[in-house]
């Protein structure tokens, strides 16, 4: 907690052992906005803690690609590979784009066939396989395209550290556009255009964007090109707003911060996914049993998981061929195949977290907690890639350290993925460590990394990176106190107050979502529930109840005052979520912390 900075309901430490803040720094903003807009003003702490300022309201609560959209041709090389990509339609030449297997690419990957197909020609999709081929472009790869007939491949979501493959492929003769978002070193690989808004000599300012979102402004670049050279005289121009159900897929799963051009491309994008016209997004809506208007959880947490699930422990290009598919009858056994192979996947990820977790545990010593390095790395031989990503998210929320998860194979080379906290640039610091001499590849953006490297230099590359993060790791850590919008009652936590907030939506990374407290509230009911976690029921002094729920939390000290019969009257802190059920239209309470009232401060 910063100096100064007051306690909100005296809540100096919870039980998570935080301090309890108000984002807003002045109260003043939001009052003015209230005002303005005739907004509640709980809403309008909302906004004000987001930095939104009276004037910018009404633009922000009606996030606009004709205000937000840039000219595409202020990102570096954007304009030499639109006119590239439109003469190789024009012409008919034989295209390939190669993508990466996460959800990004796949969305990146059919947001460009879809594209070929709407303006009359081709495309070929090839997703490399996470175990035989590993993250990004190959030689091998890109020679056998050359063979096929290809002339031209787009990278997508990959290819900026790529130099031995993009310099094989062009001495064979293949030109290559690398279209990626992940960060770059000053050397760039021999491409004949490179876009990417977080190469150091864009200026842009769009280094937020994901993979998918750099896509959709090559194709409005693409678009421009083809009009001016008199295709769309002989060909119907296509809708590129009906594409951005992709983009909003892929910008959610790769947690990049929904700010900017982001938030408008999520909140129309899930407008036009509320239409189901993607046949292969239905058929997955299907069997994850999505119903109703889809929100950032429906995307990130049920639809993204399926997707990748392919690459993980599966078939790497079916998340890409879901996407294109016009048939419903291929969607629907595309979608079924992916939801077995997710299920399969969260198996294996249950042993690995299982595995890791007691590794950390031995390592750290419980003893230890005030003693953490800047970060956390677990390794074994044996464990599967395609959920080490994964692995490294869970660990980073229970240590609250940025995470890397390696897995060595016989041969004594490791792929690893890291996940890092809020204010700790990990991207930057392993492509600082591939500079020095510690990997054999590696890079990523400020939130995810991934890397590859030889089991003798684990040792060396933990002390290097632990050293190199260290202070943001220290100022991160000093600034994690829970920060709150404002105070509800049970009866002010309504419908009606959940429906206004998600007007300032859609919340994620860079735009979290609104958290309050709940003060002086008594638990009426405890009960455990599914795996570990604690349903309740909370009634304020106005008689109101509400209910809530703490996920994984019975065997926490949170777990522990929600289900204490003699706890007395308790603060809550959380978050207002929907509750649907049965076609209801009721709210739950997600409780993130708690304190008894007689542990605050008045």
């Amino acid at each position: 907690m910063s100096a100064g900075a007051r306690p909100f309901l005296g809540v100096e430490r919870s039980a998570t052992g935080r301090a309890w803040v108000s984002r807003l720094a002045d109260d003043r903003m939001a009052l003015a906005i209230s005002q303005r807009e005739g907004l509640p003003e709980i809403v309008a702490r909302v906004l004000a803690g987001r930095g939104v300022t009276p004037e910018e309201c009404a633009a922000y609560l009606a996030p606009s690609l004709r205000t937000l959209l840039p000219d595409p041709s202020t990102l570096t090389d954007m304009d030499r590979a639109a006119r590239r990509i439109a003469d190789a339609i024009m012409s008919g030449e034989r295209v390939a784009v190669f993508g990466d297997y996460d959800v990004d690419g796949a969305t990146s990957s059919a947001l460009l066939k879809r594209y070929f197909k709407a303006v009359g020609r081709d495309i070929r999709i090839y997703i490399p396989d996470r175990l035989r081929e590993g993250y990004g472009p190959n030689a091998p790869a890109l020679l056998r395209l050359k063979e096929e007939g290809v002339g031209l491949v787009i990278t997508v979501d990959c290819g900026t550290m790529a130099h031995r493959a993009l310099g094989l492929a062009a001495d064979a003769g293949l030109e290559i556009i690398v279209v990626d978002h992940h960060q770059a070193e000053p050397a760039l690989p021999p491409a004949f255009a490179l876009v990417n808004p977080n190469r150091l000599d864009d200026t842009s300012g769009q280094g937020t964007l994901a993979a998918v979102g750099v896509v959709f402004l090559l194709l409005v670049a693409i678009n421009r090109r083809l009009r001016e050279g008199g295709w769309f005289a002989r060909h119907d121009e296509p809708d590129l707003l009906g594409f951005l159900d992709l983009v909003a897929l892929g910008t959610v799963c790769d947690v990049v911060p929904l700010v900017g051009l982001n938030r408008a491309f999520v909140a129309q994008g899930i407008r036009v996914l509320a239409r189901r016209g993607n046949v292969g997004l239905k058929a997955l809506a299907d069997v994850a049993r999505l119903d109703g208007m889809p929100g950032t959880y429906h995307l990130g947490f049920l639809l993204g998981p399926r997707v990748n699930a392919g690459g993980r422990v599966g078939r790497a290009d079916l998340g890409a061929r879901l996407l294109t598919t016009e048939s419903a009858d291929e969607a629907a056994d595309i979608a079924m195949e992916l939801d077995v192979l997710n299920k399969e996947r969260q198996a294996i990820e249950a042993q690995v977290l299982e595995e890791a977790l007691a590794q950390v545990d031995v390592a750290l010593g419980a003893s230890r907690r005030n003693a953490f390095p800047s970060i956390i790395v677990a390794s074994a031989r044996g464990w599967h890639p395609g959920v080490i990503g994964i692995v490294a998210s869970r660990i980073k929320d229970r240590y609250e350290r940025p995470s890397i998860v390696i897995a060595f194979d016989e041969k004594g080379e490791g792929k690893g993925s890291g996940r890092s906290i809020q204010g700790v640039d990990l991207g930057r610091a392993v492509t600082a460590g591939l500079e020095a001499g510690l990997l054999v590849n590696g890079g990523g953006h400020a939130m995810a990394a991934g890397l590859t490297i030889r089991e003798e230099k684990l040792d060396a590359l933990t002390g290097f990176l632990d050293a190199r993060i260290a202070e943001q790791v220290a100022a991160a850590s000093e600034s994690r106190a829970l920060r709150l919008d404002g105070a509800l009652s049970a009866r002010g936590a309504s419908r009606e107050l959940f429906d206004l907030l998600e007007q300032a939506g859609p919340y994620g990374a860079g735009n979290p979502e609104p958290r309050f407290a709940v003060p002086a509230m008594r638990i009426v009911h405890a009960d455990i529930v599914g795996q570990g976690h604690v349903r309740c029921i909370l009634t304020g002094e106005d008689g109101a109840r509400l209910k809530g729920i703490a996920f994984r939390a019975s065997e926490t000290p949170l777990g522990r005052i929600l289900t204490d019969r003699g706890a007395g009257l308790i603060h809550v802190a959380g978050r207002l979520k929907a509750d649907d059920w049965r076609g209801r239209r009721d709210v739950q309470f997600t409780i993130e912390d708690a304190v008894p009232t007689r542990d605050a401060t008045p």
